[in-house]
Parts: structure tokens; C-alpha cells; sequence
């Protein structure tokens, strides 16, 4: 019985067509790939077992951290640092880098992740997922990486990911040689690939924003929203879809097209940019949709761009389709009104 294309399979296809590939980034995605089955078989028992609920205390972010947020975390840092791959590792849910234990081997990858995307939402059973971003090592030597492995613009990324878990869960990935998606088949344990080379609609008919932050946004935002919610306006009309998960919204509006944005607002004046984080959110999310055919903005500037100044910069985020993502920057910079 033909099984399909597994995920293991597609990279070392990907690393033969590199002469000087030594099995190094086929090592630490595979490291990945374990975590996120690790990760999924909690998630789908959550309900079973004490990782439900919250943790009781709160992440760099001061947000509050829920127990699968710290199995995820876990799960993740204990995976990469027994690759023997990286050198320098960070996480949304960790203030500074995360050590690399002395004994392990130091590699060649520099990698930031979130470990579980949209987990406010973990109790209501919607859909959550990990998110990675893998840059190659810039520090000399072969000791630990420092900030500056990671504290790299997001054009510098040699690979980008995410996992959902969903009604399925599916690992999407891009190299730099397209993007492509595999399904976990639970009977097998294997990730199968089910969306072979992924290309984004050039417009879409999906908006995915959190209006209720409407009121705190500039002008040229809400002059975009209204555009696409006018049915008397010049397009074919536009749906509103918007989980609050962004693994969940970027995922369903890649296959689908559409665009997603969490513009700056001045509801909290904490996070005056916006509330996503450059390095682990924006940046792969911005490798994947260029890779498809997309694009990913703050609105003046290509996400990619941008250099980081510290490891958990936010930035506003407006990505999808390449038309959709033209035409919201127009009205966010004047060129375009309602």
C-alpha cells in the first residue's frame, strides 16, 4: 500500500538537490516534527488530563500562561536542544535566550518558535498551533550562539513553519522552495504530504481582523474595513472570518486567499505597534505567504525588512493575498479612499 510522501522523505528528496547538504536541517526539522506529534497527542487528550486551565503565572509578555502553554514549551526546547543542531534558542514564552545544555553538541541553527498559538483559546477547543523560524548561525565558533543568531532581519530565514491541531493537525513549511503541508495520519504516526507545492490566491474574498478593536484604529484602517464590509462598494463583496487564532485564520486564508491583519491600535498603550512579535509570529508567517505568492506588510514596510532590535518586538501585521495586501496598504497610507 502506497502511504504517500512523508514529511522525512520530502526533506532528504529537498537535500539531495543540495550538493554541500550534510543531513544538518534534515536533523533539526526532524527534531520539530517529533515535538509537534508530542504536542498534538496532549492537545486531543487535554480534556482528559490536568493541563487544561491556567498555569498561574504569567510569560514575558505578561500574558497568562496556560498548562498546555508550558508542555508545548517544553516539549519544543527539549527536542531542539537534543538535535545537536542549534546554537542559539528562543521562545515567545521565555524572557531571554534558553540555554543550550553544556553537553550538547552546538550546531549551526539559530531558532525562535511559539509554542502554542492562540492558547487563550485552548479551554473553548478551538483550533491552536506551533509556530517556528529557523535562521542559520551568523556568531563564529563553536560555542553558544548569542542574540545576534537570533536578532536577524526576516529575509535572513533559511526555513519557516507552522503546525495547527485542528480536526487534523497539518505542518506546513517552506525552505525557500515553496510551501508545502502535511497531514499527521494518526494510524501510522507520519506526517503525510497533502498540499504539495501551495500558492495563495492573488485576491481573496476573506478579511480576518478583530473588529471589537475598531475605534482604536487609524483612519486608513478603518477606512479599508468599511470599504470591504460596503456591499455598494467596487468589489465582488468580501466575508468576514476571524478566529482569533492566528495559526488558524493564516492557515485557512493561504489555502482559501484573503488577508489578515492586527494593525497597531491605541487600546493598550503598552503595545503601541501592534500585539504580534516579529521573530516568532510576523517573520515566519512572512516567509510562508512570499514563498505561496502572498505578501506581508506593517502597512509601510515589507515584514521581512525589518531589522529586530530586541528579542520580543511587536509590529503590526497585514498579510495574505498579494492584491488584498496592495490594496489595504493604499488606504492605510492615503492613496486610496472608501
Amino acid at each position: 500500500m502506497n502511504l504517500g510522501t512523508t514529511v522525512t522523505e520530502h526533506l532528504l528528496r529537498t537535500q539531495q538537490k543540495t550538493p554541500m547538504a550534510t543531513g544538518s536541517f534534515t536533523r533539526l526539522m526532524n527534531a520539530i516534527t517529533v515535538a509537534a506529534k508530542v504536542i498534538q497527542r496532549e492537545v486531543n487528550k487535554a480534556g482528559l488530563v490536568d493541563i487544561l486551565g491556567e498555569a498561574g503565572r504569567k510569560n514575558v509578555q505578561g500574558e497568562q500562561v496556560r498548562k498546555l502553554d508550558d508542555f508545548a514549551n517544553a516539549t519544543m526546547t527539549y527536542r531542539l536542544q537534543s538535535s545537536g543542531e542549534v546554537c542559539a534558542l528562543a521562545s515567545e514564552e521565555d524572557a531571554d535566550l534558553i540555554e543550550i545544555p553544556r553537553q550538547s553538541r552546538k550546531g549551526n541553527y539559530a531558532v525562535i518558535f511559539d509554542p502554542l498559538d492562540g492558547s487563550s483559546n485552548i479551554d473553548a477547543n478551538v483550533s491552536i498551533g506551533t509556530i517556528f523560524s529557523i535562521y542559520r548561525r551568523v556568531t563564529t565558533g563553536t560555542d553558544d550562539g548569542t542574540l545576534d543568531d537570533i536578532l536577524q532581519a526576516g529575509k535572513n530565514q533559511v526555513a519557516a513553519g507552522y503546525i495547527i491541531y485542528g480536526s487534523s493537525t497539518v505542518m506546513v513549511y517552506t525552505a525557500g522552495n515553496g510551501v508545502h503541508g502535511f497531514t499527521l495520519d494518526p494510524s501510522v504516526g507520519e506526517f503525510l504530504l497533502s498540499h504539495e507545492d501551495i500558492h495563495t490566491p492573488e485576491k481573496g474574498k476573506i478579511f480576518s481582523v478583530n473588529e471589537g478593536n475598531y475605534n482604536y484604529w487609524e483612519k486608513g484602517v478603518r477606512d479599508y474595513i468599511d470599504y470591504l464590509k460596503n456591499p455598494k462598494a467596487d468589489h465582488k463583496g468580501y466575508t468576514s472570518r476571524y478566529i482569533g487564532s492566528l495559526v488558524a485564520d493564516f492557515h485557512r486564508n493561504l489555502l482559501y486567499g484573503g488577508i489578515f491583519l492586527y494593525p497597531a491600535d491605541r487600546k493598550d498603550p503598552r503595545k503601541p505597534h501592534g500585539k504580534l512579535r516579529l521573530l516568532c509570529e510576523a517573520n515566519p508567517m512572512a516567509l510562508i505567504v512570499e514563498q505561496a505568492g502572498g505578501a506581508a506588510t506593517t502597512g509601510s514596510e515589507r515584514i521581512m525588512d525589518i531589522v529586530p532590535q530586541e528579542l520580543h518586538q511587536r509590529v503590526p501585521l497585514i498579510i495574505g493575498s498579494k492584491e488584498d495586501v496592495r490594496m489595504a496598504e493604499d488606504f492605510m497610507n492615503g492613496r486610496r479612499q472608501p
